[in-house]
């Protein structure tokens, strides 16, 4: 009996010390992301601009996913300010050309950020669409992250078409307005802008040309537009022949 009682001690022994094991590195984990963190924001900071801030970025040595931690925090430090700096657009591009990863991250990000985007106060959420529509102009981020946002009434709310208006005003600003139309029709993109520009039903049809129009960018729903046209023009000529 002596003996069964020390081996489970002994057992308890050790299963306290694993627990106690496991505590420490979960803490040294946490304090090396805290520390990191520190690192990255107060190298962003302490940059003149966005070239310095990403050549001394790129001599942190991250472990291999840590690249989201990075991502976040150049846009963190974006949404801190009271205004949008383009140098944390430029920063951020740099990232995403420099690999897979980077892109990856800042995708996740924007999918993240239009999930919550009522959750931002006016000033962050046009810092957040403003960085997203830079890295979308410069082609850092692949186009087809806006296959997410679905511009109909139902599923809008009034901060995600305000995200959605800005990001497109912004492109119209900085590709001008031929350019975005050419890109928006390119036969590769049609499937990924569907849910913005939908053909589905005309009430979202109109919905989309609406919305556009209303911000001022009419012109690129010029195809929904003849679709619609021609839809009415059908039914006007099935009701003739019934």
């Amino acid at each position: 009996n002596n003996e069964e009682e020390e081996e489970e001690e002994e057992e308890e022994d050790e299963e306290e010390e694993e627990e106690a094991e496991g505590t420490l590195i979960q803490d040294h984990t946490e304090t090396d992301l805290v520390s990191l963190r520190r690192t990255i924001y107060l190298t962003i900071m302490s940059s003149l601009n966005f070239e310095e801030a990403g050549h001394k970025l790129n001599q942190i040595r991250l472990e291999a996913g840590q690249e989201m931690e990075l991502c976040v925090m150049i846009l963190g430090c974006c949404t801190e300010e009271r205004t949008y700096r383009s140098f944390y657009g430029h920063l951020a591009q740099r990232f995403c050309l420099r690999g897979k990863a980077y892109r990856e991250c800042f995708e996740n990000l924007f999918v993240q950020h239009y999930a919550t985007v009522h959750r931002l106060d006016t000033n962050k959420l046009r810092s957040v669409a403003m960085f997203f529509a830079h890295l979308l102009a410069t082609d850092a981020l692949p186009w087809h992250v806006l296959a997410i946002v679905r511009l109909t009434e139902e599923d809008t709310t009034s901060s995600s078409r305000i995200f959605v208006k800005i990001i497109f005003q912004e492109l119209s600003e900085q590709l001008g307005m031929r350019a975005l139309n050419e890109k928006l029709q390119d036969p590769t993109m049609e499937k990924n802008l569907e849910s913005i520009f939908p053909k589905d039903n005309p009430k979202n049809t109109r919905f989309s040309i609406n919305f556009f129009t209303s911000i001022g960018l009419g012109g690129i729903t010029e195809k929904l537009r003849q679709l619609l046209a021609k839809r009415n023009s059908t039914f006007a000529s099935s009701d003739t022949l019934s």
